[in-house]
């Protein structure tokens, strides 16, 4: 009998390092070395199942590293900064994806019994072990690949037992949590699409607490709880990505960055900045072109 892990690893092999599409809807992998400024985002909400290698997440203060025995859930959209490692027998690191669609979720819940919830207080984002069960839907998945005339009729099958595996393990209650829409995960979700979608403008924590229907202290605290970071961390986290973003792929100066985001002072800008991604920006963005164009000229030769 096929190892079911050696044959994912092997439906895998065939992506790039970066995030490869499948032809499968919201499911993707990865390969390999990748730079660690593609690491550096605002994540969507996801499964992140290891192959092979590993990988650290760091949200705010807090670091989790995973590996084949493992899976990564995140239930929100976190600014959150990522490392790869391959095996320590010298293989690549190699993932697969599945992106969390809320509507299918809440369908799929309809039909789920509803346990008792764990805790109050819990991050959006976890570790935990791979079942057998998990693993099998998710190489039905890829299976799928090789034959994508099945992709319409059977892939939204398998989503469904992926996240059904998913819902019935220790981190279920992440996705019924953001799946129901009164919980204080859903609010802090709703919350954190307004601070992305105005970024650039300046935010108040007592407005943010009323739409998201509580008090200011209760917000806070939820928020905090979710993400590990506080919502105008939050804020500041999204405005340096963009920022960066904007030195890298526009060539904009360090300046015009700081006030395209939001910032009023540059100087700010900078030593928040030098404090998230240990460089100031000017260098780090020199730093990226550069690493990014020695990529290109390397696969250029091979």
């Amino acid at each position: 009998m096929t190892n079911p892990l050696n044959e994912l690893r092997a439906l895998a092999s065939r992506a790039e390092n970066r995030r490869t599409e499948t032809g499968i809807p919201r499911v993707a992998m990865v390969q390999g070395a990748i730079p660690e400024h593609m690491l550096a985002a605002v994540y969507d909400p996801m499964i992140n199942l290891i192959l092979q290698g590993s990988k650290s997440m760091t949200v705010g203060d807090r670091t989790l590293r995973y590996d084949p025995a493992t899976y990564f859930v995140m239930s929100i959209e976190l600014p959150a900064v990522g490392t790869v490692h391959p095996a320590a027998t010298g293989e690549p690191y190699l993932a697969v994806s599945l992106t969390l669609d809320p509507t299918v979720l809440s369908t799929l819940l309809a039909d789920v019994p509803m346990p008792a919830r764990r805790y109050e207080h819990d991050a959006g984002f976890s570790v935990a072990a791979v079942t057998p069960e998990l693993m099998d839907a998710w190489l039905r998945m890829l299976r799928l690949m090789d034959h994508p005339e099945s992709i319409a009729a059977l892939a939204p099958a398998y989503e469904r037992e992926i996240l059904y595996r998913v819902l019935q393990g220790s981190h279920g209650w992440m996705l019924r949590e953001i799946a129901a829409p009164d919980t204080a995960m859903a609010r802090v979700s709703l919350a954190i699409q307004w601070i992305r979608r105005d970024f650039a403008e300046p935010i108040r924590v007592e407005a943010l607490a009323q739409k998201a229907a509580m008090s200011v202290s209760a917000f806070h605290r939820h928020f905090k709880a979710v993400t590990t970071l506080s919502p105008l961390q939050y804020q500041k986290r999204v405005r340096l990505l963009q920022a960066r973003s904007l030195m890298v792929a526009s060539a904009k100066s360090v300046t015009s960055a700081a006030f395209e985001v939001g910032y009023e002072s540059a100087t700010q800008f900078s030593r928040d900045y030098a404090r998230i991604f240990g460089l100031p920006p000017a260098r780090d963005a020199a730093r990226i072109v550069g690493e990014t164009k020695g990529l290109i000229d390397s696969s250029a030769f091979n």
